[in-house]
């Protein structure tokens, strides 16, 4: 776990370390049970990690230290499992090899099996929020999972376009990334009885930063941070915010005869020069900033965490 992400731990203290706990070996215990090849990719996605940044945040969103209930670890669940689901069909349309530096579903098993395992994975995490006996929790995981689908939907439609502007590409990740972890901050609000409009719209806030930055880091790599090539986005035709900025300084920068990562690094090359990757950093500083001024009244000890956890969005791309 790095600095910045154990840090927003200490924060929630010993409940939220328990908690997590309980959610990493409720996750684990999902995937089995659904034959040997679906709960061997299953649990391959899950154990694939990450920071687990949306199931903190639901956390966090209930309070510092979070309430121990069951409610909280179902929500906590639920998320990370949509979260998982989404990358695996991600992969699956991208034909994607390797994703967090380890080989993807679809490489090893296929695309039935992984389009099979996304969906498990998706059905898994509306069972677990169900079984909270949350109408309300349900409906506010349902509305993401709906986004996320128009936003993968509408990066299809922009692919290789010249003429996306930076408005409907804030709007495209919005609904691609930003609203999963809106969902998180709400579901946690919901289960604590606090203002999940308010969480929600931090969460969707420090949601932007983190795609706009992950996009940055497409650009600027390196490989071995990032486990895939420099440019492996724009080989595949998505349209960023780095590139966009980079087009109004280089017109000439084009990803349609881009066809190989030799020439998807050079693209990122001219991409660097045009300094598009500083401000898209500076973009994505300043919509943290806003979420951190957005959050409502709330007790110290919460406030902080929360605030720590929209610095750990950002803090490996510095």
């Amino acid at each position: 776990m790095s600095t910045g992400a154990q840090a927003v731990v200490d924060a929630g203290g010993a409940e939220l370390t328990r908690i997590m706990d309980r959610v990493e070996q409720r996750m684990s215990e999902l995937a089995v049970g659904h034959g040997p090849v679906l709960a061997r990719h299953a649990g391959e996605t899950i154990s694939a990690g990450g920071k687990r940044l949306r199931p903190m945040l639901v956390c966090l969103a209930a309070g510092a230290p979070p309430p121990e209930t069951d409610g909280l670890v179902r929500a906590a669940v639920a998320v990370e499992l949509v979260h998982g689901a989404t990358l695996v069909h991600d992969d699956v349309l991208d034909g994607s090899a390797m994703r967090r530096g380890r080989p993807t579903v679809v490489a090893t098993g296929g695309r039935a099996a992984a389009t099979a395992t996304g969906d498990l994975l998706f059905s898994r995490a509306f069972a677990e929020l169900a079984g909270g006996g949350s109408p309300e929790s349900v409906r506010v995981l349902a509305r993401a999972s709906r986004e996320l689908a128009l936003g993968e939907l509408t990066q299809r439609e922009d692919a290789y376009r010249l003429d996306v502007t930076v408005e409907r590409y804030l709007a495209r990740c919005r609904l691609k990334t930003a609203v999963l972890f809106r969902a998180a901050c709400e579901l946690g609000a919901l289960e604590a009885g606090g203002e999940p409009g308010a969480l929600g719209a931090f969460g969707e806030r420090i949601g932007l930063a983190f795609q706009i930055l992950d996009d940055v880091l497409d650009v600027s790599g390196p490989p071995e941070r990032t486990g895939k090539p420099r440019g492996t986005d724009l080989l595949d035709g998505t349209v960023t915010l780095p590139l966009i900025l980079a087009r109004e300084r280089d017109p000439e920068i084009d990803l349609r005869g881009v066809r190989t990562t030799d020439e998807a690094a050079a693209v990122c090359d001219r991409i660097e020069a045009t300094g598009a990757l500083e401000e898209a950093r500076c973009r994505a500083a300043e919509l943290v900033a806003e979420a951190k001024l957005a959050l409502p009244a709330l007790p110290l000890r919460q406030r902080e965490a929360l605030e720590l956890a929209a610095d750990v969005m950002v803090e490996r791309y510095a």
